[in-house]
């Protein structure tokens, strides 16, 4: 299912970017200990230049054989384009949540940013409130890339975490 499809333009050259779900299903190509359901999310970009369309890069991420409770999805109004950095390369960023649980406990969050061909990646949980004073979750790490790239990539990615920090 199609979530989502941007359009744009940068010095590159025209883009497009689809996000797409599966839903919960059974995938016959994972293997399957339980008689566990799967969930995949896929995201595109592609480059058009005169005549030609490339697939730029791809995101596959999925949750497989869950016996519980399970969700791959995209988190709304996240994905977006940006030139945090003003070189003219745009920024794409997609935000979502990947779960298998039965329980009240976090759920996996994460933010992968690409410009051009280099990929960050933040990870992390939710925050889930267990009483007024108490809390499980909400910590994040940002990979290598995301570390040694401009703060205002950090900064752009922390500022969108903590919007969605407390969303389910």
């Amino acid at each position: 299912k199609i979530k989502l499809a941007l359009q744009w333009k940068d010095t590159e050259g025209q883009h497009i970017l689809l996000t797409t779900e599966t839903g919960i299903y059974r995938n016959e190509a994972f293997a399957h200990e339980n008689d566990g359901q799967d969930a995949q999310l896929f995201a595109y970009h592609y480059l058009i230049s005169k005549d030609l369309t490339t697939l730029k890069w791809k995101i596959n991420d999925f949750i497989k054989d869950c016996p519980v409770d399970i969700e791959a999805s995209f988190i709304n109004n996240t994905s977006k384009v940006t030139d945090l950095d003003k070189d003219g390369i745009s920024e794409i960023w997609v935000m979502y949540k990947l779960v298998c649980h039965g329980d009240v406990s976090p759920l996996d969050m994460k933010i992968i940013m690409y410009e051009g061909l280099q990929k960050h990646a933040m990870r992390g949980q939710n925050k889930i409130k267990m009483s007024p004073s108490e809390s499980l979750g909400g910590t994040y790490t940002f990979d290598q890339a995301f570390t040694q790239a401009p703060a205002v990539f950090r900064s752009y990615a922390a500022n969108l975490w903590a919007k969605h920090i407390t969303g389910k």
